[in-house]
């Protein structure tokens, strides 16, 4: 298989969270994806409990400083680095005050969990383009990254960096205790991200509307655990969609063929004499 470029825009990784199934996946599968030779980059949010000096993270102020418009209000982006030296990869946190730094955890509790989605997603694809890097696969992990498909096919179909990407988003058994408020379709609105895209999805939005939202935009499924909500596993079997079912044994080398799959290598152009 040819070397790809892989985004994994995460919700949790370990160690800068507790041990759970996603957050281990989080940081088990980006390193044995760049074990094959494939080129990564990583994101997560900045929580509340993630200790910057026991984890050794720096703000990169090149990527720094860009301000995020979400519901009228500008939002200070902060990008910050760390490394994982264990695992060899390195990863970038989306950070700000009000959406996560001054939060005490990673709950699913807040109100505001819906424009933290969405300046997570919108800081995440900003701070790639800074980057300049151009990913071949997006690999999406938990319901704070489930904005992201919707705004790599609409918002960001035209940027350099996502014109060609596809999306794969990973299906866990965890979920939201509440909805994402009644501004969520005003606040998630930007560019082609419209409106009208949204008028399919219930005007309160749970777990499974967000779910949706990031399924009818992917270009894949991996069912990350055994007990994956049933409900959105159904709505992407019935979209006749590409699906990886959970395996406890291989699974790296499984999605490393999905992504294969999803993206597979253009023809080399022939040669003429």
């Amino acid at each position: 298989m040819a070397k790809k470029k892989i985004l994994f825009i995460n919700q949790e990784i370990a160690p800068y969270v507790p041990d759970t199934l996603m957050s281990l996946q989080g940081r088990d599968i980006p390193q044995a994806i760049q074990e094959k030779s494939h080129e990564i980059r990583i994101f997560m949010p900045k929580w509340g409990n993630i200790n910057e000096r026991r984890g050794q993270l720096h703000e990169v102020q090149r990527l720094s400083g860009m301000n995020l418009i979400i519901d009228d209000t500008d939002h200070p982006l902060i990008i910050k680095v760390a490394s994982i030296q264990s695992a060899k990869i390195q990863v970038y946190f989306i950070d700000n005050d009000d959406y996560f730094s001054k939060r005490q955890d990673e709950g699913s509790d807040y109100s505001d969990n819906g424009e933290r989605a969405i300046f997570f997603a919108r800081g995440v694809l900003e701070t790639v383009k800074k980057l300049r890097w151009v990913p071949d696969v997006i690999h999406c992990q938990g319901w704070m990254s489930a904005v992201v498909p919707l705004y790599i096919k609409t918002a960001y179909r035209d940027e350099p960096s996502y014109t060609n990407a596809k999306v794969v988003t990973s299906l866990y058994t965890r979920s939201l205790n509440q909805n994402l408020g009644d501004n969520f379709k005003r606040c998630v609105e930007f560019r082609d991200a419209t409106a009208d895209l949204l008028k399919p999805y219930n005007d309160s939005f749970d777990f499974n509307e967000l779910g949706k939202l990031a399924i009818d935009y992917s270009d894949g499924i991996i069912q990350a655990d055994t007990n994956v909500n049933q409900d959105l596993l159904k709505y992407a079997k019935d979209k006749e969609m590409p699906i990886l079912n959970y395996m406890e044994e291989g699974f790296a080398d499984a999605i490393d063929e999905f992504y294969d799959q999803i993206a597979p290598d253009a023809p080399e152009e022939e040669i003429e004499d």
